[in-house]
């Protein structure tokens, strides 16, 4: 039967006195002291797919902990479960009882079943206890924008034909494994597809990279076809034993998407290797896997592939705010709705407001000034002076020099949270990933004001 919480702590569960053991206290209590914050959990975990009867499962106290756990350092479920059961502080925060240690499979189907919404409520109610406490009264915010990668290979068009004829030759294979065995022929070209790839990487010449790329349009065609002719056969697969009775629908949805995305593929690379078109970054194909990743384009920049986030951090070093866009939009169409997700979360705007160069234009500062923020400051002028932004020229330095304080915690948040690279699969599981790693950046925040003013 699922349960919200522990009823009681076992009275040996001690933490121990080092730095680390000290911030997991504090962010405990910081946890004990949020209202209703288990309920959020709670209602993930009852509506999930995991069952809720027989044997007694993990808590929604244990899962939102082992998750912020699992994210404030940077653990791979394998790495979390081995200090759930070795380590004494890790068991105290996560609230384990003696002889529950769960594996890495159940660690990983709980944590993944807490929704974005649900981090992000989750966030809300933190920022408001931060506020009640004093901590951060939002009042001075400052604002920027980063990206997030997705966890693809650096996509090229030789690279993404050679995905789609494998993983399309994968899924072929095991759909003649079924029984019986439906009736569609194919044929492996993996092996010459990759020394295409490695032909058109090692040669400096035009010629023989052309060459390469049409046979690559004419391999991935061939499995194009085998493909949709398998595929109204698979889905129509009347299997013999029940353990497969679905397995051929469900291959032969894979395959279709996986035709859908390989048909894109081959456009796009006759379109830039074969008619010297250049192929917009919207339009762009670069992975199988990660099929909603972003091109995120900036000048005098290396390109980078997943999403573009935009932050706004207070004078506490807490993240207040992320707005996790599809897409690549520019800086300044954002900056409206930052500010008016700022009035919602505080019933008020700021006072003080300091951007990114990048968020800089005439509209934006009209609209802060309309909607009565004081100073409404910019790292780049991009034609605006002084007095229009702030009351003064110190002023507007110093809320310059503010501004830059937010790329610490970016750094922070990318070097020791994981927000470098999202390592959990599919649009949701960005949206999980990044919340997540905001909620235990911020609770490690609190903690350590905590623990400074002790």
């Amino acid at each position: 039967m699922r349960r919200k919480f522990n009823p009681q702590l076992n009275l040996f569960m001690v933490m121990a006195q080092n730095q680390i053991a000290k911030e997991l206290q504090q962010m405990s209590q910081a946890l004990e002291a949020i209202p209703n914050v288990l309920d959020l959990a709670y209602q993930d975990l009852v509506r999930s797919a995991l069952p809720t009867t027989g044997r007694e499962g993990m808590t929604a106290e244990q899962v939102l902990r082992c998750a912020i756990l699992k994210q404030y350092r940077q653990l791979t479920y394998e790495e979390l479960a081995f200090h759930l059961e070795d380590s004494s502080s890790f068991r105290g925060f996560s609230r384990q009882g003696m002889g529950q240690y769960p594996c890495k499979s159940i660690l990983q189907e709980n944590i993944k079943a807490l929704r974005e919404e649900t981090w992000e409520a989750i966030h809300r109610v933190i920022i408001i206890c931060a506020k009640k406490e004093k901590i951060e009264t939002g009042r001075k915010v400052r604002i920027d924008a980063t990206a997030v990668e997705t966890d693809i290979h650096h996509p090229t068009d030789s690279t993404l034909l050679a995905d789609g004829v494998r993983i399309i030759t994968r899924w072929l294979a095991e759909g003649k494994k079924l029984s019986p065995a439906p009736g569609y022929s194919y044929s492996d070209h993996r092996r010459v597809v990759k020394k295409r790839v490695l032909a058109i990487l090692n040669t400096r010449k035009e010629a023989v990279r052309r060459s390469a790329y049409q046979d690559l349009l004419v391999y991935a065609g061939k499995v194009r076809g085998y493909a949709l002719a398998a595929i109204p056969k698979l889905a129509s697969h009347q299997a013999r034993e029940r353990k497969d009775f679905f397995a051929g629908k469900v291959l032969a949805e894979k395959l279709a998407r996986a035709v859908g995305i390989l048909d894109k593929v081959i456009d796009q690379t006759d379109r830039r290797v074969f008619k010297g078109e250049q192929v917009p970054a919207s339009k762009k194909v670069v992975s199988f896997f990660e099929d909603h990743t972003d091109v995120i384009v900036k000048k005098r920049r290396e390109t980078e592939f997943g999403h573009k986030i935009f932050l706004t951090g207070g004078k506490s070093n807490m993240i207040l705010d992320c707005l996790i866009e599809r897409g690549n939009p520019a800086d300044t169409e954002q900056y409206g709705s930052l500010l008016h997700r700022q009035n919602d979360l505080y019933g008020r705007m700021p006072r003080q407001v300091s951007a990114d160069g990048g968020f800089a234009s005439k509209d934006n500062l009209a609209f802060a000034k309309e909607h009565l923020v004081k100073d409404a400051v910019f790292a780049k002028k991009r034609g605006l002076s002084v007095p229009e932004m702030a009351k003064s020229a110190w002023v507007y330095k110093a809320l310059r020099n503010f501004r830059a304080g937010i790329e610490a915690g970016i750094s922070t948040l990318k070097r020791a949270f994981g927000l470098d690279r999202c390592t959990w699969k599919g649009w949701e599981g960005f949206g999980r990933y990044v919340w997540s790693s905001i909620v235990s950046y911020n609770l490690l925040v609190l903690a350590r004001t905590k623990l400074a003013t002790t």
